[in-house]
């Protein structure tokens, strides 16, 4: 079946897939401005067969004010144990590695504190010598983490237990240093661009290190609660109410093997399966060492949050690190931390882009030129250039792009698939169509048209 045809048969199914109305305070609804092509288009993707997605929620800001949200299908899916819940404006996401950029906002505050310096040598703050052993002479800075080219690699893992500590597996002859596959051989620090989750649990450690602060206590501290979110590194201790309104991820998998993926099949929860019971801490959180290994509460990809909420970050920094009149940032700062560090040289010989999906890089963010020769295109046809962050883990695929100049931007979390997104590939770019699909509409229907 061709793609426009999967689309219409989306739209004749509009009916079992209405959008969510807005929620006012107190949860009540409220009246939105209708977008109703833009809500008929989002419904057929998130519904079309080729790729039917378990729940959408996004968010569209142009001109520097949110002009449109939506949100479509179930957060949850009843299992007999509990009934279907729809996903609303409030329902938060596990949003993946866009929890990398909304670290280093915390960490940016930290520098503007003083506590750490981007050029300094992270041995310094870890309490450990950190280095490469093929490359001893040359020192890892925070800068070389934030930017992916710190000649470390994922191959040994990137999360451990609250009673391992990171000197335990990366330092040279530690009990769980192994072989050193987390180091790479052929390119020292600085030299060459691999995406590194591992990154992350140190910088999140450091942060630790720096403010003898737990780091999902320290998030809320210098980003959530100056912001006003109800969102959290740590279910466990996400503000009130907030884990019922929680989306559990998904994938269709066969219903005998959890491993494969089955369009078909039902929708088999992957993560954040709280409807039956409360989440709990990390395990051996009570013997926790605060600046060991931050890892259990994933700086790299554990923040849950609404599209909304991203929505209030994004608008902060589209005001130049300014929230309701209160500076939460400086500008210099946000200036720093979206300066280009890295750009692929188109052959592989400066880093690898995994398949034309990593083209250029900041601090803790990726960067969208709108260059087709690169698949660096969010927008079919062009026209939105835009620095940000992508999440895919767990079912989810979320996106976070914003044009700071202009104060456009947009937000788009789907929490789940029913078909393997590597096998939905996008027409003009390396995300998946249906992500394509999703920014195009509301690039054209709520950024470039005014809104009525």
């Amino acid at each position: 079946m061709d793609h426009r045809k999967r689309t219409l048969l989306g739209l004749a199914l509009l009916g079992t897939i209405s959008p969510v109305m807005a929620l006012g305070k107190g949860g009540k609804a409220a009246p939105a401005k209708r977008h109703d092509a833009l809500d008929a288009e989002l419904a057929a993707i998130a519904r079309d067969p080729a790729c039917e997605l378990a729940s959408l929620s996004v968010l569209a800001i142009r001109n520097g004010k949110v002009v449109y949200e939506q949100q479509f299908g179930q957060r949850f899916y009843g299992n007999g144990a509990a009934p279907d819940k729809p996903v609303q404006r409030d329902t938060l996401f596990r949003i993946a590695s866009i929890s990398k950029m909304m670290t280093t906002l915390g960490l940016m505050r930290l520098v503007e504190e003083g506590k750490v310096d981007l050029d300094r040598d992270v041995s310094d703050y870890l309490g450990f010598t950190l280095r490469n052993p093929n490359f001893p002479d040359r020192a890892i800075t925070l800068r070389h983490l934030l930017s992916h080219r710190s000649s470390l690699r994922d191959d040994v893992g990137y999360s451990w237990g609250a009673d391992t500590a990171l000197k335990d597996v990366l330092v040279p002859g530690a009990r769980l240093y192994g072989k050193g596959g987390m180091w790479a051989s052929n390119a020292g620090p600085g030299d060459y661009f691999t995406y590194c989750n591992l990154g992350w649990g140190i910088t999140g450690t450091i942060m630790e290190r720096v403010t003898g602060e737990r780091f999902d206590r320290l998030m809320q501290r210098l980003l959530i609660q100056p912001l006003g979110l109800s969102a959290g590194y740590n279910p466990a201790e996400l503000p009130n109410g907030a884990v019922s309104r929680l989306a559990t991820l998904y994938r269709k998998r066969a219903t005998d093997d959890n491993a494969q993926w089955n369009p078909a099949g039902p929708w088999v929860p992957q993560v954040d399966d709280y409807a039956t019971r409360a989440p709990s801490e990390p395990a051996g959180i009570d013997n926790y060492v605060i600046g060991a290994n931050a890892t259990p509460f994933s700086p790299t990809g554990g923040m849950r949050i609404s599209a909304h909420d991203m929505g209030t970050v994004m608008l902060m920094l589209m005001n130049g690190g300014v929230h309701n009149g209160t500076r939460i940032l400086k500008q210099s700062s946000l200036d720093q931390m979206f300066s280009r560090q890295w750009t692929y040289d188109g052959k592989g010989g400066n880093g690898d882009s995994l398949d034309g999906l990593f083209n250029a890089w900041g601090l803790g963010n990726e960067q969208f030129p709108d260059d087709p020769a690169t698949n660096t295109r969010l927008v079919e046809g062009g026209g939105f250039a835009a620095v940000g962050h992508l999440g895919d883990a767990y079912g989810l695929m979320s996106v976070f792009v914003a044009d700071l100049k202009n104060k456009n931007g947009m937000v788009a979390l789907v929490g789940g698939t029913s078909t393997d997104p590597l096998a939905y590939k996008g027409k003009y770019s390396s995300l998946a169509r249906f992500q394509e699909q999703i920014l195009t509409s509301m690039y054209r229907r709520a950024i470039l048209v005014p809104e009525k």
